[in-house]
């Protein structure tokens, strides 16, 4: 987990549109936002925040984080993206977490979760992903899933099927995202789906400002 002081160098990076309604100083709000989305739980969060002089409760943080509705910065022109999908248990169900991903920066490019994994979602993903980044001209590094190539080749965009190599940036990038989660198993109990999404992007956001 990056240390505060590595976090902190990123404390302009983003704005924050709901300041002027909390009694938080900003730079405070910024910092439990990527604490939390580094990978602290929201107890661990509000530890760090009360050392420095913060006093707020983790349904404060876990608020800030959903009223900032971060996600990955849109304007992209990748070679190469990488996609793939991974299941998130949410409660007691699973849904699927879609994850775009440049695997020449390993920047996150567009996250999503859903309730399955169609070729009609997927679909919706990608044209989405298109609508963030210019991806036309890109070549996509997917595995065998039949539902990717298939979305893939409705849209008209150039695919490659590819097990290794630079497709592992995306497996690399879910691997570090479960071990975050991972860290503190009560993460998405009693979460809607809505705010998991808005947790996960949050995520990636903060990614792509670390790396």
């Amino acid at each position: 987990m990056p240390k505060p002081d590595r976090l902190t160098e990123f404390s302009s990076g983003f704005e924050l549109g709901f300041v002027e309604r909390e009694a938080t100083p900003e730079p405070a709000m910024k910092l439990g936002i990527q604490l939390h989305a580094a990978g602290l739980s929201l107890s661990d969060t509000v530890s760090v925040l009360a050392g420095l002089g913060v006093d707020r409760c983790r349904s404060t943080v876990h608020n800030w984080v959903q009223k900032a509705g971060l996600q990955p910065a849109s304007g992209k022109n990748p070679n190469h993206v990488a996609v793939d999908e991974t299941v998130i248990q949410l409660n007691d169900q699973q849904f699927w977490l879609y994850a775009a991903v440049d695997p020449e920066s390993n920047e996150f490019l567009h996250v999503r979760l859903f309730p399955t994994r169609t070729i009609v979602l997927t679909k919706q993903f990608l044209q989405e992903l298109a609508e963030k980044h210019d991806v036309a001209d890109s070549l996509f590094l997917v595995d065998g899933a039949p539902w990717l190539q298939a979305a893939l080749f409705e849209l008209s965009l150039r695919f490659q099927h590819v097990t290794h190599g630079n497709r592992n940036a995306v497996e690399r990038l879910f691997k570090e995202l479960k071990r975050r989660t991972e860290q503190f198993a009560t993460h998405f109990r009693h979460a809607t789906a809505g705010s998991a999404e808005t947790w996960l992007q949050t995520f990636a956001f903060i990614w792509n400002q670390l790396i």
